[in-house]
């Protein structure tokens, strides 16, 4: 039987990836802040590939490093190329990572490039006899690798669309033979690679010479027929270059490679370990493709744990829970606010009881259990629990022990909603997941009048109760306890609160607002085409290219798998060409206003209050930042007024009543001042100056009688919010349209300014190094696992985090301490907090508590901690959230 060999050039795809999709770097980044464009375009390639080719054997080959052979030969070769940046540097682990759960050997080789792994293996196969060998790169040099046996596929545009070279390809599009490649790119050199060929010889001399030659070595042998006296001039002169770069260009078939032809059977996917990548990479398109048969057979240990159906007459009494129980609260959809309640379990040790019927919780035992102080509560999900028993009519008091909480205060990536997840996690294995029980997508359904369903309850109860004990004590190892109790526990009932009060949103405001936006709308898209001269599908990126590119003939700028790239950053670039790309911009801003949020909002406004329920992920970030979903109210757009004009339907429940917010000012950049110690920085804050015309005047050398323009503000504050995210002078380019070596300078310039933030910088990572973790003024702690790894890009990554985790934390960290305290504060008034959107809260306060919580609010918030520099808390409010800013 024939084999087929799979060989990838693991760094030029993964190059080739990064960049394909590097106008969607803030897109493309997981829970971690690690980036994930390149790993994501990588995983594309080889889905597409491996489906495509069904090879039996498998190898991705990457580059050991950059001294080689060839750099020992000519010391420039790749000299002239750009510093990798970091964002793609830190993702080769990972995808070394992702090749290994694929089941596919990787392998890389000291003093050699990718290129000759390839070379060599490929060589091998065909002289086995039995092989057909598949090479996928971003790199045309490997073409001179063609044969009958061997294809080899150049990815075009991006990284799926890929182009097969054969050697009747080649003889079609080049007019010569794969082996004469080589000597094409001796006589033209490659600029690419940083070597010089002859003189004045490009590709089309080069070709021409090669066609009417063969051979570079024929080529000198015939020199005197050569026509063109400067021509023959240059490949005289340049003889010994023209051998040299096509000794660097020639591919090594014979390199020492310690791997055999025998490693690289290819077997498949490793399912468990390929799921846990993907989730970690917040990779869920790829996850719903796994194909996992969720009726197939799997070893259970599935022990039965003995309970009781409760029911009316066999109830417990009070005193048979009369210090502590753990409870579950089984729902059958994700949304807490609107999903039905299906049953619950309820017990302690090896007392157990659960039921499908949901009127149990108003019994009187159940109610006085869960709505007294005098028993204490262990669940999975405080919030979710609460909002549940809230809706029918019951006030959760008294709880102990959140698994899920304290799960994620231990490991912040531990935050799956599953509690057989967490639960196996810790030591819990006699229980099984909500996927396995129920099915996952369509093979969903729960039947709650199974005894299967009634175990699985108490098998959830039971893991709670089991786990209580174990968990504290390591939360109390990792000493964050007061953590846990003083702000987490007590904000997850806060947050609680504030989803189950909701907003007022006004439909009929939505309505007309989207009314404007459609005309408006239309009244772009006539634009378009009269500029056009045709009518097209604006939303079509392939029409939409043909018109600016091929009937406009506007500059092409990037290109894409499908044609010409129309994304935004490609756009934004070519609206000074012609006032058509602008309208576009319009037309796709007011577009995604129209769906997401006019649209979006009116379908998730609860029918009976006209207030949106927004749900606040806890244990989502690992820098304990909130998230908002179900409707998402943190990304509501502010830097257009269009965008902003949404927030006009956001009114307050009652007439007579105020929208309020009050929101701190450039909070990370007070607390990075606060923490680094910062001499200049904190002279800024104290002084009330504005930071980043500060920091402009400092990095750009301006005088205090220069003016500071809205540019250099606008480069300034992109440095200042750089530092805190760890930015590389790549991101730093790409935010602000600046060159890789200015930027490069601005953040030195930045340093020697703001001396403290580069002592700052050096001293947390030292502590990571020798602690494995680093922490928020809270204590909240966030481990790196990968500070003191060998592989340097896994390192600086951790580096990275090091610096960022205790700015942005701490930021979190005082907010929710804020919200905790005000929550206290407004205990006797009808003043209600509803949102919690990044930095700012919003309330809803009534007119005659107005003049009080203009002072009272601020002042809550300032006094939430004391730092080095003043916060600086500001209060806006209004008859709508949008009057309110």
């Amino acid at each position: 039987m024939t084999k087929k060999l799979l060989l990838i050039d693991g760094n030029s795809v993964a190059f080739k990836a990064f960049y394909a999709l590097y106008n969607s770097l803030d897109r493309f980044t997981n829970s971690s802040g690690l980036h994930t464009s390149a790993i994501y375009g990588f995983n594309r390639m080889l889905e597409k590939v491996l489906e495509a080719e069904q090879p039996t054997d498998v190898l991705v080959a990457f580059d050991a490093g950059k001294t080689t052979f060839r750099t020992k030969m000519y010391s420039d070769y790749k000299g002239g190329r750009a510093k990798t940046p970091s964002e793609l540097s830190e993702q080769f682990p990972f995808i070394r990572e992702l090749v290994k759960a694929r089941g596919i050997t990787s392998y890389e080789l000291p003093d050699y490039e990718a290129d000759d792994i390839i070379g060599t293996l490929a060589k091998q196969a065909e002289d086995a006899g039995d092989y057909q060998v598949v090479i996928v790169t971003g790199d045309r040099d490997l073409t001179q690798l063609t044969s009958d046996k061997t294809t080899v596929q150049v990815s075009k545009k991006g990284v799926t669309e890929l182009e097969s070279y054969t050697p009747t390809h080649i003889k079609e599009k080049l007019g010569i033979t794969p082996a004469q490649i080589i000597d094409m790119k001796g006589l033209q050199g490659d600029n690419s690679d940083n070597y010089p060929g002859v003189e004045k010889v490009g590709e089309k001399t080069a070709l021409k010479l090669v066609q009417k030659y063969g051979s570079i070595d024929q080529l000198y042998k015939n020199i005197d027929d050569v026509s063109g006296k400067k021509l023959k001039e240059h490949l005289i002169n340049d003889q010994d270059k023209a051998e040299r770069a096509r000794t660097l260009a020639t591919i090594k078939r014979d390199a020492p490679v310690t791997v055999s032809l025998k490693d690289l059977n290819y077997n498949g996917d490793d399912l468990e370990k390929l799921t846990d990548f993907y989730e970690r990479m917040g990779f869920k398109s790829f996850l719903a493709k796994l194909a996992v048969d969720d009726d197939s057979p799997h070893e259970d240990d599935y022990t039965a744990i003995k309970y009781q159906i409760l029911t009316k007459k066999n109830m417990p009494s009070l005193h048979q829970f009369s210090d502590e129980v753990s409870f579950y609260l089984e729902m059958s959809e994700e949304n807490y606010h609107t999903s039905p309640i299906i049953g619950f379990a309820i017990g302690q040790g090896d007392h157990w009881f659960a039921t499908n019927d949901v009127a149990l919780l108003k019994s009187t035992v159940i109610n006085q259990i869960l709505g007294g102080s005098a028993v204490k509560k262990n669940v999975f999900d405080a919030k979710r629990t609460y909002v549940g028993l809230y809706r029918e009519g019951i006030q959760l008091v008294n709880v102990d022990f959140d698994m899920l909480l304290v799960s994620y205060l231990l490991n912040t990536t531990n935050n799956s909603n599953d509690v057989g997840t967490v639960a196996r996690l810790h030591g819990f294995q006699n229980i099984k997941t909500d996927e396995e029980v129920f099915g996952k997508g369509a093979k969903r359904k729960i039947d709650v009048n199974t005894p299967e369903f009634m175990s699985h309850m108490v098998h959830k109860a039971k893991a709670i109760d089991q786990l209580h004990d174990t968990m504290f004590d390591q939360l109390e190892k990792h000493n964050q306890s007061k953590l846990y109790w003083d702000i987490e526990i007590k904000i997850a009932i806060v947050l609680a609160k504030m989803e189950i009060a909701g907003i007022k949103v006004n439909p009929t405001r939505l309505e007309e607002m989207g009314s404007k936006m459609t005309e408006r709308l239309s009244e772009i898209e006539q634009t378009i085409f009269q500029e056009a001269g045709e009518e097209f599908n604006i939303g079509s990126p392939k029409q939409l290219g043909q018109i600016l590119f091929e009937k406009m003939r506007l500059p092409v700028i990037k290109k894409t798998k499908t044609g010409y790239s129309t994304a935004v950053g490609v756009l934004e670039k070519l609206a000074p060409e012609a006032p058509i790309v602008q309208h576009v911009l319009d037309y796709r801003q007011i577009s995604k206003l129209l769906s997401t949020y006019i649209d979006g909002l009116l379908k998730v406004i609860h029918k009976d209050d006209s207030k949106v329920h927004t749900r606040y992920l806890q244990t989502l970030t690992q820098t304990g930042r909130l998230s908002s979903v179900d409707p998402n109210l943190q990304n509501i757009p502010i830097r257009t007024e269009e965008g902003r004009m949404i927030r006009q339907a956001f009114v307050p429940s009652h007439p007579g009543w105020q929208i309020f917010s009050s929101d701190y000012s450039q909070i990370e950049l007070r607390v990075l001042a606060s923490i680094t110690g910062d001499k200049n920085m904190q002279e800024a804050f104290k002084e009330g100056e504005d930071i980043h015309a500060t920091t402009a005047r400092r990095i750009f050398g301006l005088s205090s009688n220069e003016e500071v323009t809205p540019n250099l503000r606008r480069q300034a504050k992109a440095v200042n919010f750089g530092i805190v995210y760890g930015i590389s002078d790549f991101g730093l380019a790409q935010n602000t349209g600046i060159t890789r070596k200015q930027a490069h300078q601005f953040i030195q310039r930045y340093f020697e300014e703001y001396p403290g933030v580069k002592k700052y910088t050096e001293d947390i990572v030292e502590f990571a190094k020798n602690h494995g973790f680093v922490e928020t003024i809270a204590h909240r702690r966030r481990y790196l696992p990968d500070i003191n790894s060998k592989n340097f890009n896994l390192r600086s990554f951790a580096q990275r985090t090091a610096m960022n985790t205790p700015i942005q934390g701490s930021a979190a960290d005082i907010i929710k301490i804020a919200m905790i305290n005000m929550d206290k504060a407004l205990k006797d008034m009808k003043t209600t907090m509803l949102l919690q959107v990044h930095d700012e809260l919003i309330f809803e306060v009534p007119d005659d508590e107005l003049e009080t919580v203009k002072e009272l609010i601020p002042k809550v918030m300032d006094d939430a901690i004391t730092l080095n520099v003043p916060l600086k808390v500001d209060r806006h409010w209004g008859k709508t959230w949008y009057d309110a800013k």
